[in-house]
């Protein structure tokens, strides 16, 4: 690995540990084994670095959300099933010791241009992700239109989630109670008019 690799991977170490307020580039540089003015010549700064840290981390995490099928998910794509197994594991992430869900929402409230431009750039990424994943199709074929409606709805419910984790994990919801949620907005919705 080269230095701009070890600067990520000693970032996300940090992020892990520390949070984002609390990581400082000699913490990063410690961590990397590098030294500080790496950070300027690859990132630009240290809080694009651990933007860009955030980010991969969040990427990473998607590889823990399958479970079984022939794509590494139970239920057909776009089922309630499928659904309810997703989130099932990524209501899992949220349990372990550690998770970088909790970073998430100190993240969300970072005032820092330069990083929120960063985190919003992949806010469209990220939707496309959870709609490849909850629909069964690669990445790539989910259209931008379909990344901004859709995709922007998952990642709204994973905000919510994120929060009430954070907030209170004994009452916040699980895959059953989400999916039984939505099995009532899709009844609601499907059921005909003046019934």
């Amino acid at each position: 690995m080269g230095h701009r690799e070890d600067l990520l991977e000693g970032a996300k170490r940090c992020l892990l540990q520390k949070g984002f307020a609390r990581t400082t580039a000699r913490d990063i540089v410690k961590e990397s084994g590098t030294n500080l003015a790496s950070i300027g010549y690859h990132y630009g700064s240290k809080d694009a670095l651990l933007a860009q840290a955030y980010i991969s981390l969040v990427e990473g995490m998607s590889d823990d959300f399958g479970a079984a099928g022939d794509d590494g998910i139970d239920g057909a794509p776009g089922s309630l099933e499928r659904f309810r197994a997703v989130w099932k594991n990524i209501v899992a992430s949220m349990r372990e010791p550690g998770s970088m869900w909790r970073l998430s929402m100190e993240v969300m409230t970072i005032e820092l241009p330069e990083v929120r431009d960063t985190l919003a750039r992949a806010q469209r990424e990220g939707g496309r992700g959870l709609v490849a994943l909850l629909m069964g199709v690669p990445e790539e074929e989910v259209s931008d239109e379909t990344a901004d409606t859709l995709g922007r709805f998952y990642l709204t419910l994973m905000t919510g989630l994120i929060a009430q984790w954070t907030f209170d994990p004994k009452t916040a919801p699980d895959a059953e109670a989400l999916t039984e949620g939505l099995r009532q907005v899709i009844e609601g919705a499907t059921r005909p008019q003046g019934l």
